[in-house]
């Protein structure tokens, strides 16, 4: 099959305007490219239609009522438009995220996920490995023919024709097929919100940042010296240790300790807190400081933040769990110290809400113990947890639900889970079965869908049959037990990651309305929104309403409150 020649564009069909999704091909050099429309199941509803502008032809279809649009990579397709659209999208399947997903669901995680891959595998042909993830250096080569995998003479509209219509039919032979679509639906919202918040950016003062970095590191030297503060803080800490030492070599720093009399396992920092060595506070308070100059000093400034923005790179599902990851910049890490550099531009206010407690009420929720929804429902979680079973101590009942959620059975964190698992004996039994689960090999899945991977078939191999008292375990045996620690994590963080992903669609779709308004940022249970001042309050009622649609979207009708803390604010930092 052969790619259709641009042109003159064809006479739209008469059925284009009723499709319920479009699917399209760009043209692998020009603007323009084919639209096709296709019925609610995936079934084409008439011939295709070349445009000689592509991003003109989406903005005109979009306006008639917005499809859902069909295409091979919202990250590829939609950085491309994004910029010539009067509007943002409404919504969209995202091929290569919903194949992830299927195949997860499936349990081939290995399988490559592309646009190519996938046409393989329904013509039983081989599979192309994925090509590597691209950074912004490689945006010149972005449609390239290789980017997808097909085959020289493959139609690029035909494929995303087919594989979108199987991907629906697979869909619905799951288990939980609304699930499934609510996940996929959501999925692909989330790229498009991150490929929006990407060009947006988050407001970023350079004023501010270069003052937070003075006076915490001293001015900025040239070239690659050193900052003041750091080589004060690296002459400190080798007269402690009385040797000409390297802070930023563990080996240098390892012996320098073993010659001061003090055996330390790594310079991780817990163990450097543990020592009583004079020198340790000093490492530490170096490594603090030499990691924020080296992931958010003045050259990542440099890099990352243009135009008084901050723009990253996110990567949508980029941990197993459906958490999102970044091509680089931090921005999932942003340290608190820098905050204040984070600053809404005159007029405007930064809305910032985050759930807490997220994943305990996700445990709630999932469980349906009624001893731990009695605790979510009294507004802090953990206030009471520790009125039901720990005499009102609400650190022990903290620390005792996360070694619960995390698997964490020695010590004090073992006798509180024992404890909880006495008072609330479904929420415990959920975590040990998924736990169990792990051990043996097994998979695991969030409320949605979303499927932990197995284990390489050499460890299942070396687990089968492990069993034992923890003192006495195998190697075999603790790789099983930590395996079951992921699965029994996974369930919570990837339910949460199910449910806070539903929250930035809804979100995302109130805020369409909303002139000026835009999400700037999200990490895990946290969003940000850029607006404004006169509409925070609007915003602000928007995050609320799009939290209450999450939770109905994934747990239904659920006695389990999902609180958000809003607030508005003009610095990041105040929010804290």
């Amino acid at each position: 099959m052969t790619s259709v020649p641009s042109g003159r564009p064809d006479p739209p069909p008469a059925s284009a305007a009723a499709s319920a999704r479009v699917a399209v091909a760009p043209d692998p050099v020009g603007p323009g490219g084919r639209l096709q429309p296709l019925a609610d199941d995936g079934t084409p509803l008439g011939p295709p239609r070349t445009v000689p502008d592509l991003a003109r032809a989406v903005a005109e279809r979009e306006a008639e009522g917005p499809p859902r649009w069909v295409w091979a990579a919202t990250d590829e397709l939609y950085a491309r438009l994004l910029d010539r659209l009067p509007v943002r999208l409404a919504r969209c399947h995202d091929l290569k995220l919903v194949e992830a997903l299927l195949l997860g669901y499936e349990e081939r995680h290995a399988r490559p996920r592309s646009l190519g891959a996938a046409w393989a595998r329904l013509h039983g042909l081989p599979e192309p490995a994925d090509p590597r993830e691209s950074g912004a250096d490689d945006q010149p080569a972005l449609f390239a023919a290789d980017r997808h995998r097909l085959p020289p003479g493959t139609d690029h509209l035909a494929a995303v024709v087919a594989v979108h219509a199987a991907q629906l039919g697979r869909v619905a032979e799951a288990g939980h097929p609304g699930r499934l679509r609510v996940l996929c639906a959501a999925e692909s919202a989330g790229a498009l919100a991150a490929v929006e918040m990407g060009r947006d950016g988050l407001p970023w003062s350079a004023d501010e940042h270069d003052a937070v970095l003075t006076s915490l590191l001293g001015p900025r030297p040239a070239g690659t010296a050193r900052p003041e503060v750091l080589g004060r803080l690296t002459e400190e800490f080798q007269r402690a240790v009385g040797a000409p030492v390297n802070p930023d070599s563990p080996a240098q720093v390892l012996a320098a300790f073993a010659r001061s009399g003090v055996a330390l396992p790594s310079t991780r920092s817990h163990v450097l807190r543990e020592s009583r060595h004079p020198a340790a506070a000093v490492l530490l308070r170096y490594k603090e400081l030499s990691r924020i100059h080296s992931a958010h000093g003045w050259a990542w400034r440099e890099q990352w933040v243009r135009g008084g923005r901050f723009r990253p790179e996110y990567v949508v599902g980029g941990v197993v769990s459906g958490r999102w990851a970044t091509r680089g910049g931090g921005a999932l890490q942003i340290p608190r110290l820098l905050r204040p550099a984070v600053r809404a531009d005159p007029g405007h206010r930064l809305v910032v809400a985050d759930a807490g407690q997220l994943e305990p009420r996700v445990l709630a929720a999932l469980s349906g113990d009624p001893g731990l929804v009695r605790a979510a429902a009294g507004g802090d979680l953990y206030a009471g947890l520790a009125r039901a079973a720990f005499d009102g101590d609400r650190s022990r009942a903290k620390i005792g639900l996360l070694a619960a959620m995390y698997g964490q059975t020695g010590g004090e964190a073992g006798r509180l889970v024992a404890e909880l698992r006495r008072r609330f004996p479904a929420a415990m039994e959920l975590l040990e079965a998924t736990a169990r689960t792990g051990e043996a090999g097994g998979t695991v899945r969030s409320r949605l869908g979303r499927t932990s991977p197995r284990p390489a078939d050499d460890w299942q191999q070396a687990a089968a049959g492990a069993a034992g008292d923890e003192e006495d375990a195998s190697p075999a045996q603790r790789a099983a037990r930590a395996w079951g620690r992921f699965t029994r994590n996974f369930v919570v963080q990837a339910s949460a990651a199910d449910w806070a992903l539903a929250l930035l669609a809804a979100l995302r779709r109130r805020l369409a309305g909303s002139p000026g308004a835009r999400l700037v940022f999200f990490v895990h249970d946290e969003v940000v929104v850029h607006c404004p001042a006169a509409l925070a309050p609007v915003v602000a009622s928007a995050v609320t309403d799009a939290a209450a649609e999450a939770t109905a979207l994934v747990f239904g009708p659920t006695p389990v409150p999902f609180p958000l803390g809003t607030q508005v604010v003009e610095c990041y930092a105040d929010a804290k």
